[in-house]
């Protein structure tokens, strides 16, 4: 089981009080650590002010964070636990995507899910249109983005929220056949059918390693429902705050559980790395407990 880790950008209130150049140096050198420490990847949140409630405090916005980072770094995988898909045309999206695949060396991933934080899609002026709007505002941005990262980097479609015709995406990215894409969400209806058909990874948020379990032999079903070995979808898991916080003998046996259940990947935000310069070792020491894999010869 792989381990990417979530960084700093103050939506969940780390960064609170901090001024925007120090708090920026922080989420940098977090990077280069997870980085060094053999981590497979690093993440951003794709939301725009903080939660519960939105606060005059730091949240650096996603994509142009993973931007930077991905000239502050050299191995690890880069990317949004998840993209919202109606914060942006779907089209721009994927050509985002690809400029930073290319920025990166080729180590992009593009998560997107269907999006739920009211207060930003008003407050930005998005709308806020109901669940089954939103569903179908993933599907068409699925469509468009299989289409722009595909073969020839062409994108014509129409759907009920978006369309393109013609759309040129190049460079469509380093990465062969395609940059991977991770769709995020835990319905078992919509989201794990599109993620089936679409996706490289599913993405579970905030699962147990129990409901994890439960929950593959749908995941499963819903492979097979269109025609797709189960085997192919890789499946991560997005853990709790609350849940990776307790260092030491509940994390590594947290960690085990996750990996038992057929997890491929966990991410996380260890929030305490903000501030305390050992938490994130002390993270890594957890994982190799648990048998996690983090890059060989990289570690402290």
């Amino acid at each position: 089981m792989r381990v990417g880790i979530i960084v700093p950008q103050g939506w969940t209130g780390e960064f609170d009080g901090w001024e925007p150049a120090r708090a920026w140096a922080r989420t940098v050198a977090v990077a280069h650590e997870a980085e060094t420490l053999g981590f497979d990847s690093i993440w951003l949140f794709d939301h725009v002010q903080t939660e519960p409630v939105p606060t005059d405090e730091i949240t650096f916005e996603a994509f142009t964070g993973l931007a930077a980072l991905a000239v502050e770094t050299a191995r690890v995988g880069l990317g949004h636990l998840v993209t919202c898909a109606g914060y942006r045309n779907p089209a721009l999206a994927a050509k985002m995507i690809s400029t930073l695949d290319v920025i990166s060396g080729g180590r992009a991933e593009f998560g997107i899910g269907a999006g739920w934080k009211e207060d930003e899609y008003t407050a930005y002026g998005f709308g806020f249109p109901p669940l089954r709007t939103r569903m179908e505002m993933l599907e068409d941005a699925l469509e468009i983005t299989t289409r722009m990262l595909g073969d020839g980097g062409h994108a014509s479609y129409s759907g009920p929220t978006a369309r393109v015709h013609n759309a040129i995406n190049v460079p469509r990215g380093l990465q062969t056949p395609r940059i991977p894409i991770l769709v995020g969400g835990n319905g078992p209806n919509r989201t794990w059918r599109m993620a089936a058909r679409y996706a490289d990874e599913l993405n579970l948020d905030w699962m147990s390693p129990e409901e994890t379990a439960a929950a593959r032999p749908v995941i499963d079903s819903r492979c097979e429902e269109v025609g797709r070995d189960p085997r192919t979808l890789r499946l991560s898991v997005n853990i709790g705050r609350p849940q990776s916080s307790p260092e030491g003998a509940p994390r590594i046996d947290l960690l085990r559980r996750y990996a038992d259940a057929g997890v491929d990947r966990v991410m996380t935000l260890i929030q305490a790395c903000a501030a305390d310069d050992e938490a994130l070792a002390r993270f890594a020491d957890d994982c190799r407990a648990a048998g996690a894999e983090l890059e060989a010869g990289t570690g402290a």
